[in-house]
């Protein structure tokens, strides 16, 4: 009998694809506390498996979030599983995601945010809860033709435009065809109406080339270029990695296509602002623990992992709607699911159970709440955080609301708690709310500590400090 040839290693498929692909520069990226990827890179010549065991020096004070000048010195350790070949670069080049880790003990850095979703992948397993935790993103996304913004002491402005902005109707050029979705009729419409579909199927092949696969692509409701692009579930960790690589082939090619993308939550005025749905389960060897016989066809413990969620929604939102644009589409009364409650197919509850397939695979639990600024490791942690409190303290999730949110009267919703109205109240939850966090070490105070004085100091009060130019609109002449 022929001896069994054993699977290549993580670390063999990366030499494979150097040598297949004709690599010339290797590219390190790592993700700061916000969720910004940065890079550096090297030559092929300066790349050996030695990079693997001792790590790569680079300076944390320059990252936001990370160390203090007097002890700047860090160290990335490539994960050789992350390799992919660069899309978008003119020489061949081989991309490979980082851990952060100290210099002097090896040790993986507490405000590493990757770090952060490996640990709380582990606490799931350590806990006996489940070894599996599935997750899958539906961020949505602007493509726009130009943009303009500036800020000085005394004055401020932006401007955005799309050629299938329903704005430019009237615009007087040589050959206006008139093909432009209305706002908040933008959802599934065919050519010519959809002008983007070329750049999305780009998107989607690109994604796949680098090795993440997608379910489906579309227009989204608003005009000028929403877009959604769903990749297809995952474990937490791969989930978060792909995430950070489709905002940068998105990005990319997009620019290719001579246009720019933007992550932002309300972009625009009047019309649909982006979310990103996170559809959660919990799995234990091969098994969906989701699945049962309970409500809409779920267990005890993912109501549970409901109540976890609800529970801790204003904590969570620190997190999972970091910006203080994603308070401008979390307005109640509006479409977006400030209402913390949960329902079968209504999709204006924060959480909503898939009725698509009665398939015990597909059983899972959608967070709705969440918008695309969210930094992928630091968001998902706390969602499976909160959802395993809610599953160790059996919380409660109260009885669904399978009606229209938006059509109950204030009356009918006076019980019905509310996501945050801004980000200073958000953090100020996560203040209040926090011990979830630090189960099992994933979320350290150091960084939640660190996570709460950058926003409040770098985003909430520079806001808060400077005129609003609709106010000149509402009181110049008071």
């Amino acid at each position: 009998m022929a001896a069994k040839v054993k699977p290549p290693t993580e670390l063999a498929k990366v030499f494979g694809l150097v040598k297949s692909h004709g690599i010339r520069i290797v590219d390190y990226k790592f993700t700061d506390m916000l969720g910004q990827w940065h890079h550096f890179s090297n030559t092929i010549e300066e790349f050996s498996d030695e990079i693997f065991r001792d790590g790569l020096g680079f300076d944390g004070s320059s990252i936001r979030g990370f160390q203090r000048i007097h002890e700047s010195d860090m160290l990335l350790f490539p994960d050789p599983s992350t390799a992919f070949v660069d899309p978008f670069t003119a020489v061949p080049t081989l991309s490979l995601i980082c851990n952060v880790a100290d210099p002097l003990t090896h040790e993986s850095y507490s405000r590493d945010p990757r770090y952060v979703a490996r640990k709380a992948e582990a606490y799931l397993r350590s806990s006996g809860l489940g070894d599996t935790a599935l997750f899958g993103p539906e961020p949505e996304f602007f493509i726009l033709d130009n943009v303009n913004f500036d800020q000085a002491p005394n004055y401020a402005y932006y401007a955005l435009d799309s050629e299938e902005g329903f704005w430019n109707s009237g615009k007087e050029e040589k050959t206006n065809l008139g093909h432009r979705p209305r706002f908040k009729e933008g959802y599934f419409p065919v050519s010519p109406l959809d002008s983007l579909q070329d750049i999305r199927t780009d998107m989607v092949l690109t994604l796949q080339q680098v090795g993440v696969p997608v379910e489906v692509h579309h227009h989204e409701v608003a005009t000028a270029g929403q877009t959604e692009i769903d990749m297809r579930r995952d474990t937490m960790v791969k989930m978060a990695d792909n995430y950070l690589v489709y905002k940068y082939v998105t990005k990319n090619v997009a620019k290719r296509h001579g246009k720019t993308v933007t992550f932002m939550p309300k972009p625009i005025f009047g019309d649909n602002g982006s979310g990103m749905h996170v559809h959660q389960s919990i799995w234990k060897n091969g098994k969906n623990l989701f699945f049962g016989n309970g409500y809409a066809g779920l267990s005890e413990m993912a109501l549970y992992y409901i109540g976890g969620l609800l529970h801790h929604a204003p904590a969570l939102t620190a997190l999972t709607n970091p910006t203080t644009n994603s308070y401008k589409r979390l307005v109640p009364g509006f479409e977006a699911p400030v209402n913390l409650a949960y329902s079968q197919r209504n999709r204006s509850a924060s959480v909503r159970i898939p009725m698509y397939s009665n398939n015990p695979k597909a059983k899972r639990i959608e967070f709705r709440t969440p918008d695309p600024t969210c930094n992928p490791y630091l968001g998902f942690a706390a969602m499976l955080m909160a959802g395993i409190d809610g599953i160790i303290n059996k919380i409660d999730p109260g009885k669904p609301l399978d009606k229209d949110i938006y059509d109950m009267t204030p009356e009918q919703l006076k019980d019905v708690p509310s996501a945050p109205g801004s980000l200073a109240e958000a953090l100020h939850a996560l203040e209040d709310d926090h011990e979830f966090l630090l189960r099992g070490d994933v979320f350290t105070n150091d960084l939640l500590e660190t996570w709460i004085d950058y926003k409040m100091t770098k985003e909430v009060q520079p806001m808060q400090l400077r005129p609003h130019p609709y106010e000149f609109v509402m009181y110049y002449e008071v």
